[in-house]
């Protein structure tokens, strides 16, 4: 039986540790934003609204784990190019359009904040530019000012396990049996993260837990389904739980999933969107597997070769979302894309399904797929809209924003 749109879904129920809050400052549009985050999240607003800022400002996030932040941002232009280019302060004057936005002198150091509250662990980090140096042809470098973890969703000073000022690093002593901090580093390189520097299993135990989980994050928003695709040739078959990003392992991925994952949920989800379809996986020589779709009508299975973009763009969100290995984290970066709208409904039923073994993250603008999401009812909407260049969360207020503290020492 399909999943119904209007299922009142448990989505926190056996489900793994999640993100509470994503909290942003400075990063292009993103002034100063807090996102409250559930199980089933759905990002949307009008095109230049911030909704690609705000998926790419997670992107900069898991790149923190990989150690490639300061590189990451580099491809971005540097931290001038992707740092708020609006006013220090936007006043009610500004909004309102009584008072002219001029250029002032800046107050405190520029820094790039970027950080998120957990069920399990907390983190942020700063990102500023060093001080002049003629000495130095690196001198528009980021360097990472700050990093933080602290257990739980809330920051207090008595939560941090992992402080680190600038080249100095500490954590909390307790698990080497003294009391109070011990440091860990008197001389980090400004441009490493404590994730690469720091993990070791006996005195940070969190650093490794915190950065695996990050790593694990699954973003998926260049699945290729043009006539060069690779999905769309036969490949040597591997036993494959993760989809590639770029869906060309899809043979190999459904094939995982008809032996060790869920089959029934598959075959579903292909025919609650082609009625009558299914879809089988051939062995042909020498190891090589393929995608064959059958479809009512027709005399002879389709070869993936011979499927329309949007056919093969749905397979490749199937067996990207009823993956038998779920991380804490997976977003989908406009995932209509292709899709023709009369597939968005059983793409949203496929989507609130998958949402109960990990936390979700869509981005879109199709009305019928946001529609379709919206009604199920642990869907968190979240409408961006642009005000004098500052992304905001529509309906937002001071009592729905969430709780969020930098602690930061300019």
């Amino acid at each position: 039986m399909s999943l119904s749109a209007s299922s009142k879904l448990n989505l926190r129920d056996n489900s793994p540790p999640m993100l509470t809050t994503l909290a942003i400052q400075n990063y292009r549009s993103l002034r100063e934003i807090r996102v409250p985050l559930k199980q089933l999240n759905l990002v949307t607003g009008a095109n230049g609204s911030g909704k690609s800022n705000l998926y790419k400002a997670l992107r900069l996030l898991a790149q923190t784990a990989q150690g490639g932040v300061v590189n990451a941002l580099a491809l971005e232009g540097g931290l001038d190019s992707s740092f708020w280019a609006g006013p220090e302060n936007v006043t009610k004057g500004m909004l309102d359009g009584t008072t002219a936005i001029e250029p002032t002198v800046r107050q405190q150091a520029k820094r790039l904040k970027l950080g998120f509250a957990g069920d399990e662990y907390s983190y942020l980090i700063e990102l500023g530019l060093p001080k002049p140096d003629s000495t130095t042809l690196f001198g528009l470098d980021p360097q990472i000012k700050r990093e933080s973890i602290w257990v739980g969703n809330k920051y207090r000073p008595a939560s941090v396990l992992v402080e680190r000022r600038g080249a100095l690093v500490k954590n909390r002593a307790e698990n080497s049996g003294q009391a109070g901090w011990q440091v860990l580093n008197l001389h980090m390189q400004h441009g490493d993260s404590i994730f690469t520097e720091l993990a070791d299993p006996e005195r940070t135990p969190e650093v490794i837990k915190l950065r695996d989980n990050i790593r694990a994050w699954r973003f998926y928003d260049h699945f290729r389904s043009d006539s060069d695709a690779p999905a769309r040739k036969p490949r040597l078959g591997t036993r494959t739980p993760v989809l590639h990003h770029d869906g060309r392992d899809l043979a190999s991925a459904i094939q995982t999933i008809f032996e060790v994952g869920d089959r029934a949920g598959f075959d579903e989800a292909v025919s609650d969107a082609f009625p009558g379809a299914r879809v089988h996986i051939e062995y042909e020589s020498n190891g090589m597997l393929n995608v064959r779709f059958n479809q009512e009508g027709l005399l002879r299975p389709l070869n993936a070769a011979e499927l329309s973009d949007g056919t093969l763009r749905y397979l490749q969100l199937v067996a990207a979302l009823l993956t038998p290995r779920p991380p804490e984290l997976m977003v989908l970066n406009e995932p209509e894309t292709s899709l023709h709208p009369d597939l968005l409904p059983a793409l949203s039923r496929l989507i609130a399904k998958a949402s109960q073994q990990c936390q979700l993250w869509v981005v879109s603008h199709a009305n019928r797929l946001i529609n379709a999401l919206n009604e199920f009812e642990h869907c968190n909407l979240i409408e961006l809209d642009k005000q004098l260049g500052q992304t905001e969360i529509v309906g937002q207020d001071i009592l729905s924003k969430p709780s969020w503290n930098w602690q930061s020492r300019t």
